[in-house]
């Protein structure tokens, strides 16, 4: 939303809310600066006959112009939860107020498993973008007399706290693009890919998995549903003012996706060399672990869709032994790295 056009909303609200008795479209127009700027304070305002008729044809515009904008705006905050009440006025004019006692939040009650797994929450998105907002609605909450304690019954002192980090720049944008349903097209580059490419994406969601955020939306290009690594974006995600061509669907699966790249649903088994005290995460799911002499250890993982992909990540630290097609592939991608 344009900034103009949230101050003129905000602007409608308080005057709808601040005042004891209905006021009419008039009285609106020439009360709140954003409509007097753009349309003037419109007819009734004490000019002369002479002056009225000379005003009259430009006045009939603005008055159309006028009426379209506070009718939009009206529904836009009735979207937002703004109770508007029509009335009929003495003189015939239909006037409007939003009661406060309408509009009056109901009571916030937490018990203090709710409260804290709000501050757990807040706490999570403290190295992201979003630490102001968690950190402003954790202050609301408190001033409301919220039981949000900074002590929380799952905190002690020197605890492991959990975080998320969100440094990509396309992670913002991709946020707020999927929260708006609005189509994105930024350059992607795939990890066997010496160059990137433009991809036109409608964005689903944002998952965090793996120490990597992935986007789960719809490919235009390729009509089907495609996982991407944020990480891999290249430039600034431009977004598009245009609706959905494809269904959002009620789950989307975007760890099982890159579970099944890194081989978790596979049937087959690879045999790779690992340096000694590198690959983590590979020690953690492989099968067998043999130590070697010469500071190199063997491994046996699951072979699956995507293992090439995950090994590169590991870089000079992995070898691949067998088999000789995801040995080639390994090479492959770590030849278009060197290309690109």
């Amino acid at each position: 939303m344009a900034i103009a056009k949230a101050e003129r909303l905000m602007n409608l609200a308080l005057c709808l809310l601040g005042t004891r008795r209905p006021l009419s479209k008039r009285e609106l127009r020439s009360s709140i600066e954003a409509y007097l700027e753009a349309f003037g304070p419109g007819n009734g305002g004490g000019a002369g006959a002479g002056a009225a008729l000379r005003s009259g044809a430009m006045a009939a515009g603005g008055d159309e112009s006028f009426n379209r904008m506070f009718e939009r705006d009206k529904e836009d905050l009735r979207e937002l939860g703004l109770i508007i009440e029509t009335v009929d006025m003495v003189d015939g004019d239909t006037g409007y107020l939003a009661r406060r006692d309408s509009n009056r939040l109901p009571a916030i009650t937490l018990d203090a498993e709710e409260a804290a797994a709000l501050g757990l929450a807040a706490k999570v998105w403290q190295q992201a973008r979003l630490a102001g907002a968690a950190s402003g609605a954790l202050q609301k909450l408190r001033a409301a007399g919220m039981p949000l304690a900074d002590a929380d019954p799952y905190e002690s002192p020197g605890a492991l706290e959990p975080r998320i980090a969100a440094h990509e720049a396309a992670f913002e944008p991709l946020m707020l693009a999927a929260r708006d349903r609005r189509p994105v097209v930024f350059d992607y580059r795939k990890a066997n890919a010496a160059r990137p490419e433009q991809r036109q994406v409608e964005p689903w969601t944002l998952e965090f998995c793996r120490g990597h955020w992935y986007l789960a939306g719809w490919d235009r290009d390729r009509g089907a549903e495609r996982v991407f690594r944020l990480s891999r974006i290249t430039g600034k995600v431009r977004s598009r003012a245009a609706a959905f061509t494809a269904p959002v669907p009620d789950h989307v699966t975007v760890r099982e996706t890159v579970e099944s790249w890194a081989g978790e649903n596979a049937t087959a088994t690879a045999r790779i060399k690992l340096r000694a005290g590198h690959g983590y995460p590979l020690r953690a799911k492989a099968l067998a672990t043999h130590a070697l002499t010469d500071g190199w250890d063997e491994l046996e993982v699951p072979y699956g869709h995507g293992l090439d992909a995950w090994l590169v990540e590991f870089g000079p630290d992995v070898i691949v032994l067998e088999p000789a097609e995801l040995r080639a592939d390994v090479i492959d991608r770590l030849r278009a790295v060197a290309k690109g």
